[in-house]
């Protein structure tokens, strides 16, 4: 889209939308620099086609690494693993490697072949499984980046190297290796051997690439070309194994998550994703996944323990879509409303909408004067703070909301956050119709106006969390004013059209407004039919290919029968 298209702040109306403009060249970040002094440049989404990676071996890295390995048992497949990074081609003087040994049944020891700074430790006390041996690793270390290796995976030479190349040159990437899975057998080779063809940039030849299984997420991959295409959902393709982020980003996005032994990754890269962050699959090298993974061998079983632990956590995940009437740990977005000396009605009116509408799963902040309301004796009728009082009493035994003193900053872990005026008339499907328009343009503000407000007082805000976390990080000190144009440089600005998500202001209302209130019902249950039923196709695609695999003269001896 060119910058034809785009419509300046005070001239742009209902229906219009602002898109994408040239990421680099309009508006410059005034915060974090690159490696080489310059500012960070403003990535349109997940597009990071603006980036241009040195060639590998041609450049002079400066940044520090630190390889997290966590590590339980297999001690032959670890001494493969840290083979392969003795000889990669990242300079060993910015490179330092820690393996956390998570409560192994016999505890590891070090294997002679090993990078020059490897250091073994063991998992803090208080927790066990692979992401808090990953925190405690992080802790322990000091890399500048900190790379998660799994202790099953042979690198390349240049696989370090390959990562690194991205975080000289943005701060915010989530950089994904490439891998292949393959059988291992450790009685045929050994870690000199291994070492030595790494080092020679032969590591392709250790394994026959023709008869490795690839990982499911290269499809995704290819289809949204390279990611670039993935925009707020990229992040569904980290799965672990080897990925690499700023330490910065690790932290920013609370490390991992100690509760989830199963799942963890995939949640991380969705909190990864809420502090704006870009998600780069590096194809360029590859490494060798010894042996198959838990979800490869016991894939169902896998996937209905991942299940609970991952939907409570991820708004964006597909069992929140089969079941619309829940509430879950966090919400599928926060409304916020200044209710300091407007009527109880008006604000009953705005926040049973949001409360009561097709949409429950929410948080509702009420932003008033709360510490003014005195409990002494007073004219019951007459007191100041009469309406707050009222609407604290209302509203005080809804779970959903909280009553705050100043509007609260975005949670970083709930995708949206609606700022909504009080009085405001919603309809039952409002929060339905911006959700499904926040999925459907990508933008990271959504603005609308009721019918005939032509001054722009009564205007609903959603603002995507990741958007404003980006624009927060490349411009710390930016005003609202400023923020909005760096969100709409990154994310775009999108103007909803108010049908749908406000009531209809006329006498009509009455007749319209409970048929609209059933077709966005409908269009709810018809929106998770459709997705029981891809489900359904899968599943018994998948069957079918079991029965073909286990049964593979089934169809041969049903058909002579039938002759006979």
């Amino acid at each position: 889209m060119s910058t034809s298209d785009h419509a300046s702040g005070s001239g742009l109306v209902p229906g219009q939308r602002r898109g994408r403009t040239d990421p680099v060249t309009e508006i410059r970040s005034t915060g974090p620099h690159g490696s080489d002094g310059r500012p960070m440049p403003l990535l349109w989404r997940n597009d990071y086609s603006v980036l241009q990676p040195p060639p590998l071996g041609e450049w002079t890295p400066t940044l520090s690494v630190s390889v997290v390995i966590p590590a339980h048992g297999h001690p032959d497949k670890l001494a493969m693993v840290l083979a392969s990074l003795s000889a990669q081609s990242y300079p060993a003087h910015l490179t330092e490697v820690v393996v956390v040994d998570d409560g192994s049944p016999e505890p590891l020891t070090l294997p002679p072949v090993r990078p020059e700074n490897t250091r073994l430790i063991t998992s803090a006390s208080g927790g066990w499984g692979s992401g808090h041996a990953v925190n405690t690793g992080v802790a322990d270390s000091s890399g500048e980046v900190v790379l998660r290796l799994d202790a099953d995976m042979l690198v390349y030479r240049e696989h370090v190297e390959s990562q690194m190349r991205w975080h000289h040159l943005v701060d915010y990437a989530v950089v994904m290796g490439h891998k292949m899975f393959v059988d291992f057998d450790p009685e045929t080779m050994n870690p000199g051997y291994v070492a030595e063809q790494v080092r020679a940039g032969r590591a392709a030849d250790l394994f026959d690439r023709e008869s490795a299984e690839p990982h499911w997420v290269e499809r995704t991959i290819d289809r949204q070309d390279r990611l670039r295409t993935a925009h707020h959902k990229a992040y569904k393709v980290f799965v672990g194994a080897t990925g690499s982020l700023h330490r910065t980003l690790f932290d920013g996005a609370g490390g991992m998550d100690t509760e989830l032994i199963l799942g963890g990754d995939s949640e991380f890269g969705y909190r990864a994703s809420q502090q704006g962050a870009v998600f780069v699959p590096d194809l360029d090298t590859s490494s060798w996944h010894l042996g198959r993974t838990q979800m490869q061998t016991r894939h169902e079983a896998g996937t209905r323990y991942r299940m609970p632990f991952v939907a409570n956590r991820v708004p964006y995940f597909h069992l929140r879509t089969r079941r619309p009437g829940r509430l879950w740990e966090v919400p599928a977005l926060e409304a916020v409303m200044d209710v300091d000396g407007v009527a109880l009605e008006d604000v009953e009116a705005t926040a049973s909408a949001l409360l009561s509408g097709i949409t429950p799963d929410i948080r509702l902040w009420l932003v008033g004067s709360w510490d003014a309301l005195e409990e002494g004796r007073r004219p019951l009728l007459e007191e100041e703070h009469l309406d707050l009082r009222l609407v604290r009493e209302l509203f005080r035994g809804d779970p959903r909301v909280r009553f705050t003193g100043s509007g609260p900053e975005h949670d970083p872990r709930t995708p949206f956050l609606l700022r909504v005026p009080a009085g405001a008339r919603l309809a039952p499907g409002a929060l339905d119709e911006l959700l499904r328009a926040a999925e459907r343009t990508g933008a990271g503000l959504l603005r609308s106006l009721p019918p005939g407000d032509a001054r722009g007082g009564g205007v609903l805000r959603m603002e995507r969390t990741a958007a404003y976390a980006r624009a927060r990080h490349l411009s710390p000190d930016a005003g609202e004013e400023e923020r909005d144009r760096l969100v709409e440089q990154v994310c775009g600005i999108h103007w909803a059209g108010g049908e749908g998500i406000f009531a209809v202001p006329s006498a009509a209302a009455e007749e319209t407004g409970a048929a609209g209130g059933e077709a966005a019902l409908l269009r709810r249950r018809l929106s998770r039919a459709e997705n029981e039923a891809r489900s359904l196709r899968r599943r018994a695609e998948r069957a079918e290919r079991k029965l073909r695999w286990f049964t593979p003269d089934l169809v041969r001896r049903v058909l002579r029968r039938i002759v006979r």
